[in-house]
């Protein structure tokens, strides 16, 4: 038995995680999301600035499909595409709603048999570059320094019965909002700030690659530019 602790931050105390209660568009689609990260875990149970709760659980993997975005074996595309499939996007152009659909179709995953999905968490600095990429407005290189400078955090998402069926509640630890909201607020904050002096001031577009250039030239997630 191969046994993973999982926390959830939450505003309340959730004893049995249900798959119908998830959000259909959350990250990758409904899902029971959590982190392996106690500071993560607390700072998020008190994101909407009201004290929370640290909920813990046991899930045994054993037999369990999982889908690492942070492997190394993926490309941050591939967040990317999820994020678009299952995101509400604001789209201002023809060419983000071309790229939105072609980014879906080339370089979305197949999840259909995954049962848990680990990856970036898109809070709003992410959301935000996210968009700025599929906008044509911010390269493919500045979005992945970006999102490894960030430091918001990867999440593990429950996203099938099967791993409903393996988790455990453990117990539940207050969270005080007057302590981690404020951590909430300045790890969104850094990872703008990290990426206006780290990212935007290095940039030398001649060589990067934009969602333009990948429609174009109609790049596949075998392409070598890509990584």
């Amino acid at each position: 038995m191969a046994l993973l602790t999982l926390l959830h931050g939450s505003s309340q105390i959730v004893e049995k995680p249900e798959l119908a209660r998830g959000k259909e568009y959350n990250d990758y689609g409904r899902g029971f999301y959590c982190t392996q990260d106690e500071d993560l875990a607390r700072e998020w149970a008190c994101k909407n600035g009201t004290d929370g709760f640290v909920n813990r659980y046991e899930l045994d993997t054993d037999g369990l499909q999982t889908l690492d975005l942070s492997d190394g074996a993926h490309t941050v595309l591939d967040w990317i595409a999820l994020l678009l499939k299952y995101r509400t996007f604001r789209l201002s152009s023809s060419i983000a709603m071309d790229a939105r659909t072609y980014l879906i179709d080339h370089f979305a995953p197949d999840v259909s048999q995954v049962d848990l999905i680990v990856g970036y968490r898109a809070d709003d600095s992410y959301f935000q570059f996210a968009q700025s990429f599929v906008e044509n407005t911010l390269p493919l290189r500045a979005l992945g320094q970006a999102l490894r400078l960030g430091n918001l955090g990867v999440q593990t998402a429950l996203v099938s019965e099967r791993a409903f069926a393996r988790i455990r509640f453990m117990g539940a630890e207050a969270a005080d909002k007057n302590v981690y909201y404020p951590k909430f607020a300045r790890r969104d904050r850094d990872a703008r700030l990290r990426y206006a002096n780290e990212v935007a001031r290095s940039a030398s577009y001649r060589d990067d690659i934009f969602v333009l250039d990948i429609l174009r030239q109609e790049m596949q997630n075998d392409d070598p530019r890509l990584r």
